[in-house]
């Protein structure tokens, strides 16, 4: 094989990764006895020399992240990194003339267990059709593919992509479909069973969540729109209550009174005097125990009805109704 042959190796990320030689250069290594393992850099006129070969011993100049097998002189990588992806050479010294083999490393990520989720369905002539939608949350390079294990339903699940548009008549409640994501180090694959048309099929979880709580949200506006109606309906209550008439007694009257503060105003003092005047009213009826008692004079209502200071006394007809007297006491501010 002519200088600079090149094979290209995957490498799992995170995994071990082993660079092998073909067997005319292990031939080779055992009878010059001279080889060396190197890599490439970032820098294109710079290699790093990872592994020294001579007449039965080496020297590994990574020991800890290579190991080097003597049996078939390849190369492990132990805990592959996106940065172990380079270019590397085994070369092997031959007197004046060296043969080259260079292998090209590419690192993926493994694809994680996919995922199916329902994105709409119907009902339409006697048929159901679904669309299905898989996903993979990690891994390099994915690509979806869907198929089906039975021969009978292969021509529905067939295609080529995330997305799968699935129609099939409502006589068919046993549908399997399964859908293969992978890269080039890895594949997973989940299925799909269909029993009946509505999202009670995997990945629907989601969607009965959302309605959910839709649902609790409605009702929770529901629970505040009659506390509401609560709170505004109790001050009306409350008026109506305080509108309601006293129960009436012909012997009870009432009296109202008045307080009123008066602010001084910014005016030169009057000589009147400084105090307060107090009005007193009082209203009365004929009691109960002045009653005429059969063959006695009534008495005259002048007679009880107590007169006001400064005024004439105050007489009333017996006949009338009771009446009510409204009183004021304004207070001076000082």
């Amino acid at each position: 094989m002519g200088r600079g042959a090149r094979e290209t190796v995957l490498g799992t990320l995170g995994e071990a990764t082993i660079l092998r030689i073909p067997p005319d250069l292990q031939n080779l290594t055992l009878r010059f006895g001279e080889a060396v393992w190197k890599r490439d850099t970032e820098d294109p006129q710079r290699k790093l020399i990872l592994l020294k070969y001579s007449n039965g011993s080496y020297t590994n100049y990574l020991q800890g992240q290579n190991r080097f097998h003597k049996l078939d002189f390849s190369l492990e990588i132990l805990n592959t990194s996106r940065q172990d992806g380079q270019l590397y050479e085994y070369i092997v010294s031959k007197g004046p003339e060296e043969k080259v083999w260079q292998v090209q490393l590419e690192v993926y990520e493994p694809v994680s267990d996919p995922s199916i989720q329902i994105l709409s369905w119907a009902l339409a002539n006697g048929s159901c059709t679904v669309t299905l939608n898989c996903t993979a949350e990690r891994g390099d390079n994915i690509s979806y593919s869907w198929g089906s294990w039975d021969t009978s339903t292969s021509g529905l699940c067939s295609h080529n992509g995330s997305l799968l548009n699935l129609s099939y008549p409502l006589q068919n409640t046993s549908i399997t479909c399964a859908c293969t994501a992978s890269n080039p180090v890895s594949s997973r694959v989940v299925n799909f069973s269909s029993s009946e048309c509505s999202y009670e099929q995997g990945g629907s979880a989601g969607l009965r969540t959302e309605y959910l709580v839709l649902i609790a949200l409605v009702l929770l506006a529901a629970v505040f729109a009659g506390v509401f109606i609560v709170r505004l309906a109790m001050p009306k209550a409350g008026q109506e209550h305080s509108r309601l008439p006293l129960a009436e007694d012909g012997a009870v009257h009432t009296i109202y009174s008045q307080v009123q503060r008066v602010e001084r105003q910014k005016v030169a003092p009057a000589a009147e005097d400084p105090s307060c005047t107090t009005i007193y009213a009082a209203a009365t009826s004929l009691p109960p125990d002045t009653a005429p008692a059969p063959g006695r004079a009534p008495r005259s209502p002048q007679t009880w009805l107590p007169a006001l200071q400064g005024h004439p006394p105050l007489s009333q007809s017996p006949d009338k109704e009771p009446m009510t007297v409204y009183a004021s006491v304004m207070m001076p501010v000082a």
